[in-house]
This record gives structure tokens, sequence and C-alpha cells, in this order.
């Protein structure tokens, strides 16, 4: 060991030179065909081996090393994987009786690199000790105490003064984010560095060749012997751990007073994010087996620094798709809150805070929080039009986008724009505040470098002194986690906006379906009732029987179909019960509740499938009245429901002991309706069958429109009529000395209700069809009581109550609209009587607005 030539140990860096023809004298450096002969080797190599070069190079290398070593090299080679693949061995014996080497083995063009160091074999259980860094780290309830902790884990195992954390910025300027330094050398942390001093090309360098080290800047580099190949190529030692380092960046750690150094990359998500950089003021270099595991440890590091990243991304994710399903459910339901800037900030800025956001839409703008003037805001957007289509744009200085930014950068100095449209652009924009903040360079960064003696060769800065920047203009920058959530939110805005206009579409479309559908609906209906009126009246003689008796029954039968009708739309908003709907169309039809035979639980129908049900039993209870049981003496209708195992509701209709069935020979409205409207209202089941004993009908209606009524809640169904006697009639001196104005815009329903307030003892009727006669009638003869129809064609008469409540008339409405008239304040409360008139109705309330008794 005595004879053993000393291998200084030096080496490389972080330098943007990826081909240098000689390394640092740390160690030795050989390069092998692939068919195992000498290619070339450092110089140092051959004195190591005592061969002359002229003789070594073309020799196969079990002539210069042990067989033993050669076979471990050969079983190494062949788990290199990648371009940038390195293997390491320990502790082999490259010359018998020289002592171990750890060696580093990678490939370049074609060619395998070898590279040697002697072995100290000093770190014991390697497993243990990455083990036991590895927990520190996981121990660290924040970015800043791990990066803390890193910079101590990595400071312990190489040995130097100064251990720092530099991290890159978007611009490319460094940043030293956490530092561990012995005492009494001042410290760096906080220190930024411009982004010249790592030129790009040495960051892609850095993100093949993970660990960098430079043992003593004053080191003499050894050649590489040949320098070129056969072919007039240098050695690309790219990946060499042993590379020699560039003058330039030589002279640059000399600027500082670095005497060695140490850099290793940390790569999160297959990117540069920073570097250990670690400082001495003495020639220092760590042995190959404890750089080796410094360079696990900073891979160990870069994931769990990427897993806390991601969390951090997790959870804004989590928060963008909270807000994504607010906004799909709000404005979904209210477009006008995509045009509410107060709404839309109060949502957005939960994920991504800002100060303000501003709002263009169709050319239209709107504004909330701190926010630049209008003018300026248009041509922020006419610039963002000229940015990529259909991405985010952030930026934190306005400054970079339009001119005079300035003038408004204390209020917005920062945006990220959001686009919801491509044509015409639309954005939703968020704003940030001025940050005013100092920052602390390393030197002044406007003067990183300058032009050398030799020409276009830049000469490292000299000056490293402390200066500080103040920034204005500038907002605090939108991070990269913030530009994802903003991404996922654009989706959903546009997602959101392309559904309104679906929407909007498809509505415009479905309304004229339905106009149409309603249409022949209402042609259909008017035609049923008159031609159900015209049957009534027919059916309606009783041999025997008088004038008034005839008119007493029509109009009772009259007023059950409008019962029934009311049932329809009575209670719309809220589910009711089954039982009240048969009864009400039943009705209109019998007189004694033992022809319709009824079993089934207390249900609700919710309003849709209440409104459907509505028609399928009506024009079920017309047809068996003009065709099936309920026309002839003596037939009945049973009428069953029940729920299923899922909920659903089935009900049956069967007509029993009417004439004999059978199909008919065309389908109709009424018909369609019987067997459409549940599987197209309500997604159920319909089905009818004329069976010649009398039709059987089955429905199935989804559980979703059907909901359990409390038993406490059931109302009994009763059809008949009350008996003789069971009701009094309205008295006929009701309204006796009255004079009555009567305003109603249809002369026969007019000529029904002066026939009706005469009966009931009024000495004058005047009529009115219009607000200017009903007017004029109150202006000529003051009445002493008034009806006052709502809906007057195309007016109302409100004007007219306005004038009987000036002049403390007492006055009642009537509406044909049921519970959807609508009232102004001042009316609301007012007695409404409900159209058809009756002499039941009218006398009710006249006789509770002028304070008497009535029925």
């Amino acid at each position: 060991m005595a004879d053993q030539p000393a291998v200084d140990l030096t080496n490389c860096d972080r330098e943007p030179i990826h081909i240098l023809g000689a390394i640092q004298p740390i160690g030795l450096l050989l390069a092998v065909t692939a068919d195992w002969m000498v290619a070339r080797a450092s110089a140092n190599l051959f004195d190591f081996i005592g061969v002359d070069p002229a003789d070594a190079v073309g020799r196969p290398l079990t002539e210069l090393v042990t067989a033993r070593a050669v076979h471990d090299l050969r079983n190494r080679t062949t788990l290199l994987r990648g371009p940038d693949a390195v293997e390491r061995l320990f502790g082999i014996e490259l010359v018998a009786g020289r002592g171990p080497f750890d060696i580093a083995i990678h490939l370049s063009s074609g060619t395998i690199v070898i590279e040697a160091e002697p072995s100290i074999g000093e770190l014991g259980d390697v497993t243990g000790m990455v083990r036991s860094m590895i927990a520190r780290l996981d121990q660290c309830a924040n970015l800043e105490t791990f990066f803390r902790e890193g910079a101590r884990q990595v400071r312990a195992l190489v040995g130097f003064d100064r251990v720092m954390v530099y991290r890159f910025a978007t611009d490319g300027s460094g940043e030293v984010v956490a530092e561990a330094c012995k005492s009494g050398i001042g410290r760096f942390m906080g220190l930024h560095y411009p982004a010249s001093d790592i030129p790009a090309q040495a960051r892609i360098l850095y993100t093949r060749n993970l660990l960098r080290v430079i043992a003593d800047v004053n080191a003499v580099p050894v050649p590489i012997v040949p320098q070129l190949d056969q072919s007039g190529e240098p050695l690309d030692l790219s990946l060499s751990l042993l590379r020699a380092v560039s003058p330039i960046h030589i002279e640059y750690l000399k600027n500082m007073g670095v005497d060695a150094s140490l850099s290793v990359s940390i790569i999160v998500d297959g990117k540069l994010w920073g570097l250990f950089a670690c400082h001495h003021y003495s020639p220092n270099c760590p042995t190959f087996e404890r750089r080796s595991v410094t360079e696990l440890f900073a891979q160990m590091f870069s994931m769990r620094l990427e897993s806390r990243e991601r969390k951090e991304t997790v959870e804004f994710e989590r928060r963008a798709r909270d807000i994504s399903d607010q906004l799909l459910g709000s404005v979904a339901s209210d477009e006008a809150l995509l045009r509410d800037p107060d709404w839309l900030a109060d949502v957005l800025t939960h994920a991504i805070p800002a100060d303000g956001v501003g709002v263009w839409l169709s050319g239209n703008y709107a504004f909330s929080g701190a926010t630049p003037p209008s003018a300026d805001f248009r041509r922020i957007i006419r610039a963002l039009n000229a940015t990529s289509a259909g991405k985010v744009f952030a930026t934190d200085h306005i400054g970079s986008l339009i001119p005079d930014a300035e003038e408004f950068a204390e209020t917005a100095a920062g945006l990220l724009a959001i686009p919801v449209s491509r044509s015409p652009r639309d954005y939703v924009v968020l704003f940030r505040s001025e940050l005013i903040r100092s920052v602390r360079w390393a030197g002044d960064p406007h003067k990183p470098a300058a032009y050398g003696p030799n020409g276009p060769r830049l000469t490292p800065r000299e000056s490293f002194a402390e200066w500080k920047q103040l920034v204005r203009g500038r907002s605090l920058p939108f991070t990269g986690s913030e530009q994802r959530v903003a991404e996922t939110l654009r989706a959903t805005l546009i997602e959101v906006v392309l559904r309104l206009a679906d929407e909007v579409s498809a509505q415009r479309q479905q309304a004229g379906v339905r106009q149409e559908l309603l249409i022949a609906e209402l042609n259909h209906r008017v035609r049923n009732i008159l031609g159900l009126i015209r049957g009534l009246i027919r059916q309606s003689h009783v041999s025997g029987a008088s004038v008034d008796e005839f008119v007493k029954l029509v109009d009772g039968r009259i007023h059950a179909l409008a019962r029934a009708h009311n049932q329809i739309t009575e209670d719309h908003w809220g589910p009711a019960p089954l039982e009240p709907l048969i009864a009400a169309e039943a009705a209109a039809f019998l007189d004694e509740d033992e022809r319709i035979i009824v079993h089934g639980e207390a249900v609700l129908l919710n309003p849709t499938a209440y409104s459907t049900m509505a028609l399928v039993i009506h024009e079920l209870f017309t047809n068996s009245a003009k065709y099936g049981s309920l026309s002839v003496p003596g037939g009945t209708v049973r009428i069953q429901w029940a729920r299923d195992a899922a909920g659903d509701l089935e009900i049956s209709w069967q007509d029993v002991g009417g004439p004999a069935v059978s199909p008919p020979s065309r389908q109709g409205f009424g018909t369609t309706i019987i067997e459409r409207s549940v599987p197209y209202d309500l997604g159920g089941k319909a089905g009818i069958d004329y069976a010649p004993g009398g039709v059987i009908a089955k429905f199935c209606i989804p559980a979703r429109h059907v909901s359990t009524a409390e038993p406490g809640d059931r109302i009994p169904i009763t059809f008949a009529k009350p008996a003789p006697g069971h009701r009094e009639e309205p008295p006929t001196d009701l309204l006796g000395g009255e004079r009555v104005l009567l305003v109603e815009d249809s002369l026969i329903i007019a000529l029904d209700a002066e026939d009706i307030v005469t009966r009931l003892g009024a000495s004058d009727v005047a009529t009115a069809s219009s607000v200017g006669a009903a007017l004029d009638q109150i202006a000529a003869a003051r009445p002493t009581i008034a009806i006052l129809d709502v809906n007057l064609g195309n007016s109302t008469s409100f004007l007219v109550a306005d004038q009987l409540l000036k002049l403390g008339i007492p006055f009642v409405f009537a509406t044909g609209y049921g519970e959807g008239a609508h009232f102004p304040d001042e009316h609301r409360g007012r007695l409404v009587v409900q159209k058809p008139y009756t002499i039941i109705n009218i006398a009710k309330a006249l006789a509770q607005t002028m304070g008497r008794n009535g029925q």
C-alpha cells in the first residue's frame, strides 16, 4: 500500500459544459468498448496501474484489472436501464494488492465508462441510516421544518460548512428556503440568486446527473487519454461523477470564497425543483459511499416533497370539485348568478384567494371587490383575447400584459383569467392587489455577469454582497395548484354556459311542442265538456219532473264537473291524497256512492302525478259513463291500489256489470291519455284491456311520485249529494234594497249572475264589461255592493276595486283562475268567489262581506 499513488479527492459540479476532456483528481476513469477493450482512460489511471498509455489503449480490460473485477463489472452493466442510468459497486479490487475501490458505471455513446475511487467503507448499516433520516422528515409538520430538517440531515452526512435548500422560481431565479451551517460564517437564508447564475443548459444536466462534487477548486484536472476517439469525438462526460469543472464556475466559486462544493438535485414531478447546495471553506470531499447515500436521501426527500405537494393539490382539487358542484347546482337553476360578481367572488375565492372579481359576458361586465377601472378592464380583455384560446391565463404583473398598468397596480397588480367561452371570448377574472415587498439578493440581480476580455465569454460576477430590491407593481403569484383549480373551474363554468344555452334551445323547442299539445288538449277539453253538458241535459230528463227540478239537477251535475276540475289545480304545489281526486271525478257522474267500490291505503301523489292521474281517471269515468258500467243501472266500478315491494303505486280499474265491451275501432285522444300519460309523464306503466265483461285498466306509478299519508289524514270518499232538507236555501231577502254593481266581461255569465243576485233580493243590478264602463256606472249611480270579475279580457278590475275601496263600498272578487289568481297588496285577503257562479257561493260571500248571516 505504501507504493500506491495517492488518489486526490475533488471532482465535478453543476456546469453547463457537458463534454470535457478531463476529470477531477479524486479518482480514476476508464472507458471500454462493447467488447471490453480499453478505449481511453484518465492519465492518473495509467500511472496507477504502471502501464504506458500507448500500450494500454486497444488491449482487453482483463489485462489491466483483475478477472474478478471484470466479472463484476460485466454483470452490473446488464442492469443499466435507460439513457441516464448509473450503477454502483462498492469494495471492488481493481488491481491485486492495491486496495478496494468504489465504482460507478454508465454508458456514453456506446462506450462503457467506469469511474473508481478508493473505498473507505465507513458507514456500515446504510439502510438503517436512510430509514432513520426519512423518518425524521416524515415527522415534520410543515414545509418550513421539512426543508430545514432536510438541510440538517445532508450536512450531518457530508460534513460541509453550509448546506442550503435552494428552490427555483418560475422565472429561473433561486431562493434559499432552508439552511444548516456552522456558527460564525453568516447566513444565506432568504437570499435570492439571479437565473443567470445557473444557465439553462446546466439545469438540463442537473436532471440527468443528480450529484456533483468539487472537492478542491484549486485542484489541477486530469486529462483523458486519448482526448479524441477514432472518429475525432471527445468522450461525453455528462453523467460522469468525476467530470472536470468549467473554469468559469471555478472562478464563480472562488469569488464566493468557497473552496469545495457539492450539489444534489431535487426532482419533483420530473422537473428540477431545486438543489441541496453545499459549501465548504476548505478542500473537502465526502467518500463515494457518503455521496451515494446523500443522492439516495435526496431522491427520497424529493419523493416526500412531491407527496406533500400532491396532497396540497388534492385538497385544492377537492375544494374545486365542491365549488364545481355548487356552480353546477346553483347556476344551472339560476342563470343570473353567472352575471353576479359578488356571488362568484364569494364562491371562487374559497378555492383561489383574490381581492376582486370581474365578469365579462357578451360585452357586458360587472365587478366585485378590488378591480381595475372599467376602461382598463376592457383593455385587459382585449389583451387576453390575444393569448392562447381556451386556457387559464395567470400573471402577477398585469404590466406585462398591457401598458400603464402601474396606474391601478395598487388595486389590481395580478390576475387569473378563466375563459368561459370561445367566441365571443367571455371571462371570469380574479384580481390580486399589489404586494410591495423587499427581496434580498446575493448581489445586484441586474448585473449578474459581464463580458470578459476574450470576447463573448461570460465572466462570473464578483460581488455577492446582499442587495435589497423593493418590488412594486406585482401581486402574490398564482401557484400551480391554484391554476390547476382554475382549469377545473373553467371546465365547470363552460359546462354551465353550454348547458344553459342548450336548455334555452330545448326550452324553446319544448315550449312549441307544449303549445301545440295544449291547443289540441284544450280543443279536446272544450269539445268534450260541450258534449258532456249536452249529454247531461239529454240524460237528465226525468218523466214528470218540473222545469225547475230539471234545471236544478243539471246545475248540480255541471258544478260537480267544476269541482273535479278544481281538484286538478288546487294544492298544486304539494302532495295531495288520491281519494278526493276519485271522489271529485266520480261526483260528476253519480248520485250514490254504492256504485264505486274503492280499496287502498292512504297515499299522496306529488303535483305532477296528481295532475296526470286526475286527467286519466276523468277519462276512465267519462268512458265508463258513456259506454261502460256506469252507463247502465246497477253497473259498478272497482278501484284498487297498493304499493309494491319497490314502493311503486299499482292502481287497477275494472268496469263490472256494464254492457258487453269490444275494442274501439279507432283510438281517440282520451284513450291516448289513458295509455300514454303515466309512461310519458311519470316514467311508469299503463295498460288497458277491453275485456267483454268490462274494461280493465292497470297503472304503475314510480315510487318517486308517491308518499305515504298519515292514517289520520285520510279523507273518506263520499259521492252522494246531500239529502233533501240537509241544506238551507239562501234567503231571498239577503240583498233586499241593495243596488249591486256586477263587473263581468262575458254576457252569458253576467246574465246568470244578474239572475242570481236578483233571486237574492237585489232591487237594482248594474252590469259592466270593462273598467271604464264600471267607473262610469259608479259615477252615475253609486252602488251599495259590488261583484268584480278579476280578469276582464286584457285588463283587470283592480282599478274599479281601488275606487270602491276609496268610496267605502263593500265588494267581492270573482275569478275562474282558482288559487292561481294574483292580487295587489291592498286587495290581498279580500273574499274571492270561485267560478262558476252558484247561488250558494255568491250568497255566502255577500253575506260575509255585508256582515250578515247567510249560507
